[in-house]
């Protein structure tokens, strides 16, 4: 045992006489577990139980239906709050985008705003209309969205799939980390348009760097709030903002009304390749830019749920078309204004706002860019949960601040995020340099769920002829993107690439380490070794390491326990102990599920303990185990373990506690091939980083010690050595 740990093992309850002393800081007070009965339990007792059926009720505990969000008022505002930031802003920026590919303003003709526009309200219809909304939302784990949650319906129809699954994931997390950067930088720069804010931050960019850092680690700082309380904040910003967007962009129409006819796809089909159309095919990365908040709308999903999408997407589809043909408008009305073409990244957006609204409208849409990167932000924790029961990352702390399970937080991936984010600010430091690097990552996320659609389609949902039109539409249009996008890749797309390619690297890593573990896990019966384990308890040549040893353990299954747990007991040093506990937490749908089951094995001395937690229990297992210690020692189920010293006047009938965690370890002598070993080797080194599991458990101030238990592969075989005398030298 580490001499340094500190030692403050799990109490009895006592007597009100404790010499003054008060009762231990990891004291139960009111948490009480329900106690799973044997007859809840699937099968018989004996060797052909399999696992533990958790619990279908307990009582006093309310059981909301798992991911289940009802459609109201209330949901929808903070649907438009958390799901529509990303794609909400983007009238800010593409618009400006499209005019700066084209040659500025004394380049705008008519069929340019025509043919633009049209690819715009298509690049929207097409991708966020039709491909999300009515096919991808179908397409749930269980109310959980994404790619991940995609991959986890399909998997098993081909190990393949695991390829655009990660690929898809790793492109989503990197380009989530340039949204807030983009979106803030985009509206900070905006306050340039109003003459007061000019000459309060002028020309130097370095002030935009500092106002948009200063946002950027406010919007990371609130993540820990939860989606819940976010959304009621960010959702009324949010329906104004669309409602302004709406609303200016149909005043605008007026003075060009023909704008109507982008809605028919002829003007853009043909623009695209007309002579006219200065950035060629080039220009669809531009388009694209309308639809990048697609993905996160899909991955946000388990934090609202899809009927709030369903009812809350035609507003806003609505509101972005009007914005859009509104400053098609302007664009028709100012065509050839030499008065305009001075100014440096021309915005339409910002430049068709009367002076006197236009104050308002830049203050709104920073409210609104900070409310944007909530999309991905949230977007990111749903993938990263998901990645983690796939094991494909490491197990990671979560938080569920708010009701839903859906709705979750989690620090690692906030901090990474935020670090990022500020990366990316200082590098490019202004949006320009931003927008060149924005979507190409995106793309080949598109891609790869559009994959994965196809199996979904095809094979789970049995289409015949739809799933085939689907993927070969899909492929040719998100491929024209993908190709008009690569021209970024110089321009800062790098950064977005190497950045995805970093986490595939770590979640290939953690796949191929895990797979390596998993050929060389062996279950052992657990009543196999009871008299081993009855003979060790009574042998007094070993000294006791504490009148409760306690192991963790990932599996459900009560009969069979890991060959590492029974190594460290037996062959690293017998471990002695007056009784030895083998714990499995089992996080349950259900928020507020609170029981645990019992396993003796007709012994005192060997427990099995199952707890089932809801998702909102805080997973304190030592003060649990406490509760559990004290059920079975007033049951009979544990003899007394007296104990000599003590704090306390009457000392309790439960003895010491020790918590045991295992680490695998990779011999340098292990016969594997050096791609196994590097896998291995990188997932260890990877694990370190994703926080210590006593803190997960609540096992802070108890008494832990780690051990090392080699990874059971065959050795390599070496020469043996030739003994020699004492005096002679070889």
């Amino acid at each position: 045992m580490d001499k340094k740990t500190k030692v403050e093992q799990p109490e009895s309850e006592h007597s009100a006489e404790t010499d003054g002393v008060a009762a231990p800081p990891s004291s139960t007070g009111s948490i009480s577990l329900k106690r799973v009965k044997k007859a809840e339990q699937t099968g018989k007792r004996g060797r052909g139980r399999k696992t533990v059926r958790p619990p279908k009720t307990i009582e006093g505990a309310a059981h909301p239906k798992a991911h289940t969000i009802p459609v109201s008022l209330g949901a929808m505002l903070v649907t438009i709050g958390v799901v529509y930031g990303d794609i909400g802003t983007s009238p800010m920026y593409v618009t400006k985008a499209l005019l700066a590919g084209n040659g500025g303003i004394m380049s705008v003709t008519e069929e340019f705003v025509l043919g633009a526009l049209s690819l715009v309200i298509w690049t929207v219809t097409l991708l966020t209309t039709v491909k999300y909304v009515l096919v991808s939302l179908k397409a749930d784990n269980s109310g959980e969205g994404g790619i991940f949650a995609l991959y986890s319906i399909v998997r098993r129809f081909g190990k393949w799939l695991i390829i655009p699954a990660m690929l898809g994931g790793s492109a989503l997390l990197a380009d989530g980390v340039l949204t807030p950067a983009v979106t803030i930088t985009t509206a900070v720069e905006g306050l340039r348009t109003i003459p007061e804010m000019h000459a309060l931050i002028g020309d130097n960019q370095t002030n935009v760097v500092i106002i948009t850092l200063a946002i950027v680690c406010i919007l990371f700082a609130v993540q820990r709030a939860g989606t819940s309380k976010i959304g009621r904040a960010f959702g009324p910003v949010m329906t104004f903002w669309f409602l302004f967007l709406g609303g200016v962009g149909l005043v605008s129409m007026f003075v060009a009304p023909q704008v109507l006819l982008a809605i028919n796809p002829i003007y853009g089909i043909q623009f695209l390749f007309s002579p006219n159309n200065h950035a060629g095919i080039m220009i669809l990365g531009s388009c694209f830019l309308a639809t990048t908040g697609a993905e996160a709308l899909y991955s946000d999903m388990g934090h609202v749920g899809k009927g709030n999408i369903y009812a809350t997407w035609p507003f806003v589809k609505v509101c972005l078309i009007l914005s859009y043909l509104g400053q098609g408008a302007w664009l028709l009305a100012n065509q050839g204004n030499s008065s305009l073409a001075g100014i440096e990244d021309l915005n339409p957006f910002f430049q068709m706002l009367p002076d006197m609204m236009r104050p308002f409208g830049v203050v709104l849409s920073a409210l609104a860019a900070i409310i944007a990167s909530q999309a991905l932000i949230t977007g990111a924790f749903s993938l990263v949960s998901e990645a983690s029961r796939l094991d494909l990352m490491p197990h990671l702390q979560v938080f569920y601040p708010s009701e839903t399970k859906g709705q979750l937080y989690i620090p690692l991936v906030n901090k990474v995020m935020w670090v990022g984010c500020i990366v990316v600010v200082l590098l490019f430091q202004s949006s320009a340099h931003m927008e060149a690097a924005y979507g190409l990552a995106i793309t080949i996320t598109m891609l790869c769920t559009t994959v994965l659609l196809f199996i979904y389609l095809h094979s789970v949902r049995k289409l015949k002829f739809f799933p085939f039109i689907f993927v070969v539409f899909f492929v040719m249009l998100e491929g024209f993107f993908f190709g008009s996008s690569l021209t970024k890749f110089f321009h800062g797309g790098y950064f977005t690439i190497l950045l995805a390619a970093l986490i595939m690297s770590i979640m290939l890593c953690w796949y191929a380490g895990t797979a390596v573990e998993r050929r060389q896990a062996t279950l052992l019966p657990v009543r196999s070794y009871l008299d081993q384990l009855a003979r060790l308890r009574d042998d007094q040549t070993y000294d006791l390491v504490a009148d409760n040893l306690v192991y963790l353990t990932n599996g459900t299954n009560t009969d069979y326990l890991d060959r590492d747990i029974l190594f460290s007991i037996f062959d690293k040093h017998p471990k002695r102990a007056r009784a030895w506990w083998f714990v499995n937490v089992e996080v349950m749908d259900d928020p507020y599920t609170f029981a645990y089951s019992v396993e003796n094995f007709d012994t005192d001395y060997i427990f099995r303990v199952h707890l089932f937690l809801g998702y909102k229990v805080n997973q304190r297992v030592n003060a649990y185990l406490r509760q559990i210690v004290q059920d079975l020692s007033a049951s009979g189920e544990l003899p007394p373990q007296r104990r000599d010293y003590s704090v306390y006047k009457r000392p309790g009938n439960i003895g010491s506690f020790q918590f045991c965690m295992l680490r695998k370890t990779l011999a340098p002598e292990s016969d594997i091939d050096s791609r196994e070993r590097t896998a291995i080797s990188l997932k260890y080194a990877i694990r370190g980083f994703a926080g210590s599991p006593a803190q997960w458990f609540g096992l802070e101030n108890s008494s832990v010690f780690v051990e090392y238990v080699p990874l059971f592969t065959k050795f390599k075989s070496f020469d043996k050595l030739t003994r020699i005398a004492p005096d002679e030298r070889p």
